[in-house]
């Protein structure tokens, strides 16, 4: 029986009813775990809603994988697309005892809005954790781009490609080495990418030049003006009085126009 997220709602209830049968289901998935990334948690869920045992058998998970080779820090990692709260981060993973705490797990992919993906971008960028990501790789190069400029270019990267099979591959570099190596190269195959989490010493904070460039990005990219203010105001030491101020300054014909339509 096929199962994947196209026909999930419909294919649980019949699931549902067989095991009430008595028949034994097995959730299998060609491509990594089921749950993570793969259509299974909401079948999950429904198993132990009517008090079904659900048997977890471990199988691929690309994120775990690419995390244990990348030289990347273990202890702490964020994975996920959701703004605002960290998806699945998992502390001390290594570890025989391991603890975990899940909001709201969604799956590894940004979204495809352009509005939407750099939130999420500006999120992960103030983390102190290593970032995960699964990036298809006709979007290598556009993940790059957005990535550098909101992490920075000297933040330290890996690319894990291919993992388990012939073509295995672990890139690492900066994402500014990453971004001039991969602007050339195409790759083929799934992509699991690691940023590593925002160093703890003290960063100068950015010019009115970088500021203004950030706001004017976040604008083109469909943001009110309001809110280009919120995010860049979330992401750097300078405050949001002086990067309102420089926004009226730059802006502030956009910003009357959106005073209006209120």
């Amino acid at each position: 029986m096929s199962y994947h997220k196209f026909n999930e709602s419909q294919r649980e209830q019949v699931v549902l009813k067989r095991l009430k049968q008595g028949e034994i289901v097995a959730l299998i998935s060609d491509a990594g775990m089921p749950g993570i990334s793969d259509p299974g948690t909401e079948l999950a869920k429904l198993c132990v809603s009517e008090n079904i045992p659900v048997v977890p058998i471990p199988g691929p998970c690309a994120l775990v994988s690419a995390l244990a080779a990348s030289g990347l820090p273990t202890d702490e990692f964020t994975f996920g697309n959701k703004l605002a709260k960290p998806n699945f981060r998992i502390y001390g993973i290594l570890e025989p005892k391991m603890a975990a705490v899940i909001d709201n797990f969604v799956v590894g992919f940004l979204p495809k809005h352009l509005g939407s993906r750099r939130k999420r971008l500006v999120v992960s960028a103030d983390q102190r954790t290593t970032q995960i990501f699964y990036v298809p790789p006709h979007k290598l190069s556009q993940f790059l781009d957005e990535s550098s400029s909101i992490f920075g270019d000297a933040r330290q990267c890996v690319i894990a490609r291919e993992m388990t099979k012939l073509h295995e591959e672990f890139w690492r570099g900066t994402l500014g080495e990453a971004k001039e190596v991969f602007s050339i190269r195409q790759v083929k195959g799934e992509l699991t990418i690691l940023i590593e989490g925002q160093a703890n010493s003290k960063v100068e904070p950015p010019s009115d030049i970088e500021l203004e460039s950030e706001l004017r990005e976040l604008i083109a990219s469909g943001e009110s003006l309001s809110t280009a203010v919120k995010l860049v105001t979330g992401r750097t030491s300078v405050s949001k009085k002086t990067i309102y101020s420089l926004a009226l300054r730059k802006f502030g014909k956009q910003l009357e126009v959106e005073d209006d339509s209120n």
